[in-house]
């Protein structure tokens, strides 16, 4: 069994020896990183063939499989994104805010890395890349717990890595990866108080449940995507279909995928015969409600269920509104706090829309599927926090730091 206070002990070490980095030592380490995973890239993907082989054994989901699944163009995409977070700024050491008090005291506010961060993930490989670069260029050290289906693509990443860290003079320490899958270990890693700073999950909606009601770390919710698109009765029709269209098809085991479409009741003649028809080509299944299956045929009745649920898989929710207030209440009821976006050439409900719905990322004639971290700009992303405390939204570099005040004075005393 993982002793983890031993890897929680070398990544507090860590974690001193990181935020005494240069940006320059980070930066090239990081393109180290991004050659070696390229450079082994055959050794990773045969790793990944063990997985995919196991997932399909085991009657893994499509979608899953779509997460688990590695190629040459998603290591270089890896890659990629190492090299991007290393082109980024280095928010650590940033002055904040700097003011003086009456008693002559300098006080500034600065970015300092969180410290040791853990990283509970499912089915996705890439995100070892991802957390890594993300948290060694903010100084943290991270602690990875990925899930048992893609544990030697994990082990495979993460020992080329650490080599490249070593190759640069620099504690492989600054990433580790619990590979015993039991799960008292990971009940365990939990409640590392005193060695991890913060814990992200990533993964579906049981997977976070269950870090938030059992952990003693603190935790930033991540990940789960019921992500709604609300097509108002000004949209036009063939820019909707394609935009919902790239929502859900693009790729559907995301978490910015949509997952539910609103639709007002007097745009239904306009966009949903020609929008069946673009889905029927998907092979996506719709699951509406009876004004809808008015329109169109071939579908199945939604139920609250379905408009509750994160599918990830080629199925549809669609609930037909009178008005904008309904579709703002109907999103704020069912959403998850992640993406949702309004099709309209209404200007003012465009702009009651964006103040209304409740999520990280309110969209206006866009697909959801932009939310992310390269599509913000962010490079790499750590997770989609939906949560409203420390960090909303995309996590990038910002995210992933704190900050403290540094007090400089001549003698002062309080009396």
């Amino acid at each position: 069994m993982t002793d983890l206070k031993i890897l929680g002990e070398k990544a507090v070490q860590a974690k001193y020896a990181l935020a005494s980095l240069s940006e320059t030592q980070k930066n090239q380490a990081l393109l180290c990183a991004a050659r070696a995973l390229l450079e082994n890239s055959g050794r990773i993907l045969a790793e990944n063939e063990k997985d995919m082989d196991a997932g399909q054994k085991n009657g893994m989901p499509k979608s899953l499989l779509d997460r688990l699944s590695l190629n040459v163009s998603r290591i270089e995409a890896m890659a990629e994104g190492l090299r991007q977070i290393a082109a980024l700024p280095d928010p650590v050491g940033e002055i904040l805010e700097t003011f003086t008090r009456p008693n002559g005291l300098v006080i500034r506010k600065q970015r300092v890395p969180i410290g040791v961060i853990g990283i509970i993930y499912e089915s996705r490989p890439n995100v070892t890349a991802d957390a890594f670069g993300l948290c060694f260029k903010a100084g943290n050290a991270v602690i990875l717990k990925g899930g048992s289906d893609a544990i030697h693509s994990n082990l495979a990443i993460e020992a080329v890595l650490r080599d490249a860290l070593i190759s640069c003079g620099i504690t492989p320490d600054a990433i580790s990866l619990i590979k015993d899958s039991d799960r008292s270990v990971t009940r365990e890693f939990m409640r590392m108080n005193g060695y991890v700073d913060l814990l992200i999950p990533r993964g579906g909606a049981g997977l976070i449940r269950t870090v938030v009601e059992n952990a003693t770390v603190p935790v930033i919710e991540t990940g789960t995507g019921n992500c709604h698109i609300f097509v108002d009765e000004s949209a036009d029709p063939d820019m909707a279909v394609n935009i919902i269209l790239n929502a859900k098809t693009q790729r559907i085991g995301v978490c910015n995928a949509c997952e539910s479409l609103v639709i007002h009741s007097k745009v239904r003649q306009k966009l949903l015969p020609a929008l069946k028809k673009a889905l029927d080509e998907k092979n996506v299944q719709v699951r509406a409600d009876e004004r809808i299956r008015e329109v169109i045929g071939g579908c199945q009745p939604a139920t609250q269920e379905d408009y509750a649920t994160e599918y990830l898989d080629y199925i549809l929710s669609m609930k037909t509104v009178d008005s904008l207030e309904e579709a703002i209440a109907h999103i704020n009821r069912y959403n998850t706090g992640h993406s949702d976006a309004i099709l309209t050439n209404d200007r003012e409900n465009a702009e009651r829309f964006l103040a209304g719905v409740d999520a990280a990322c309110v969209y206006v004639n866009a697909s959801t599927r932009f939310t992310d971290g390269f599509e913000f700009g962010f490079g790499a992303e750590i997770g989609i926090s939906t949560q409203k405390l420390h960090a909303r939204g995309p996590m990038g570099l910002r995210e992933l730091t704190s900050y403290k005040y540094t007090i400089r004075g001549n003698g002062q005393i309080r009396e």
